[in-house]
Order: C-alpha cells, then structure tokens, then sequence
C-alpha cells in the first residue's frame, strides 16, 4: 500500500543529499528504499507539515499487529542512531516505511520471520508542531 508521505522541504533536502552521498560511495542499497520515497514524497513547507505526519527527529508510537506490541521510537540521520536510545535512521527498513506516515497509517516491511504490519498510533513529538524547526 503506497500512501502519500509528507516532507518538510528542509528534511526532503537533507535527506535528498544523503541519498546522493550514499550512491557516491557505491552504498546505493543502503538507500534505495528511501530514494524512492523521496520521489513519492509530498513536500511542503515546514509550517504547512501536518501535525500527525512522522517527520525526522519525531518520537512516535508504533504497534505491531500480530502481537499487538507497542515500541517507541524516533527516526533520525544516521550519525545519530542509537538502538539503546529507540533512536532509528533514517536508512534501517523500519525508519524509512514510517517516515512521512501520518498517526493511523500502516506499514509493512519485511523480517527474517516474514513481513510485520505496524500502525502508527501516535506522534508524541514531532519538532515542527514543537516549534523547534532547527533539528
């Protein structure tokens, strides 16, 4: 199911040049996936974002549906990925299918164990609704 993702046009940006960056370095697997939501992506300005889209740097609740856990966690860059700190890049399968999903969506992405359904339950900060539109 492809939905519409939405961008702020800083993160587009960034995110945009990183795609680049990987694909210089002959890393382009690694960003194959967030190369094709980029171009899907709906972009607009940072202050027109919906506050219930996942954008980067946003702390988000996720469930999965078969066991019906739920996991926080927030998407970020790749330097500042840490798992001990739920925080994803941008880059890891489950960082690219929840970004620019808005609070009800459901994704789908595979595992070793099979493909897993999340839904985004809730978006407990998302920088622009925060006002903090520097990160």
């Amino acid at each position: 199911m492809m939905h519409t993702i939405y961008l702020t046009e800083k993160d587009y940006e960034r995110l945009h040049t990183l795609v680049q960056v990987h694909r210089l370095e002959n890393n382009r697997f690694a960003v194959e996936a967030l190369g094709s939501a980029l171009k899907r992506a709906k972009v607009v300005p940072t202050e027109e974002i919906p506050e219930d889209a996942v954008t980067m740097n946003s702390l988000i609740r996720l469930k999965e549906m078969s066991s019906q856990t739920e996991m926080e966690l927030s998407v970020v860059y790749p330097k500042d990925a840490d798992l001990s700190q739920r925080k994803i890049s941008v880059l890891a399968p489950v960082g690219t299918a929840i970004l620019g999903c808005r609070v009800g969506d459901e994704v789908q992405w595979p595992t070793p164990k099979g493909a897993r359904t999340y839904k985004v339950m809730d978006i407990m900060y998302q920088p622009e609704a925060a006002g903090d539109l520097y990160l």
